[in-house]
């Protein structure tokens, strides 16, 4: 009988372990699973920030309360990835406020929304030669038209422009003349807000590539 009694024990010792492993399992997948949930929740995206923009009428604020939407509206438009700020360009949405902004309103948004290092981005793009400036502005040229930034490209199935009604953010002719004569940091510095939205895709297409090194190959 005490060898029995003594098995027993042991496989009752045994089974709290296991149930106590089985567990502790659970609570570990538990509080990962919660954990990717407040992040997807707590993750900012472009459909977010398009039910921002349309829940408030930006005419109809005073001038603390417009103040105070359009810095909202950057923290949020900071805290988007690469491919969401791309989405939210896209959507042609953006230029509901941006247009009802004042000039002086303008240039404090593009101030506020600049990508993380974009002026050390210019910095360092003016110390390229010459010739590799010039590749690198075609190169992020030739991307920008692959990924459907013009204003007339539709994805398949469309018929309304992918920028919205008003057309993309995408370089004329003539700015792009200008920019390739003085130089992409000059140009930058001496362009009015509403020429900086449209170099918009241009700039942070060169800084991908100078920060993924192509820029210097």
């Amino acid at each position: 009988m005490p060898g029995i009694v003594t098995i027993l024990s042991i496989m009752s010792r045994r089974s709290r372990s296991i149930l106590t492993a089985v567990a502790a399992i659970v609570v570990v997948w538990l509080m990962a699973w919660s954990g990717y949930v407040i992040a997807q929740n707590t993750k900012m995206t472009a459909e977010k920030i398009r039910r921002y923009v349309s829940s408030i009428d930006l005419r109809a604020l005073s001038a603390a309360e417009r103040a105070d939407a359009l810095r909202k509206l950057a923290d949020k438009i900071n805290a988007l990835s690469l491919e969401e700020r791309r989405q939210w360009r896209m959507s042609g949405e953006w230029r509901k406020w941006f247009d009802e902004m004042t000039e002086e309103e303008k240039a404090q948004f593009i101030d506020a929304t600049l990508p993380t290092g974009f002026k050390q981005m210019l910095n360092a793009f003016e110390d390229l030669p010459e010739a590799r400036r010039r590749k690198t502005i075609d190169d992020a040229m030739r991307q920008i038209y692959e990924t459907h930034a013009l204003p007339l490209d539709r994805e398949p199935g469309q018929d309304a422009p992918m920028y919205g009604t008003n057309g993309a953010p995408a370089l004329s002719p003539q700015l792009e003349q200008r920019l390739r004569t003085i130089g992409l940091k000059s140009f930058y510095s001496e362009s009015s807000a509403q020429t900086k939205a449209e170099l918009a895709p241009l700039l942070e297409e060169v800084q991908r590539q100078m920060e993924n090194g192509r820029a210097f190959r």
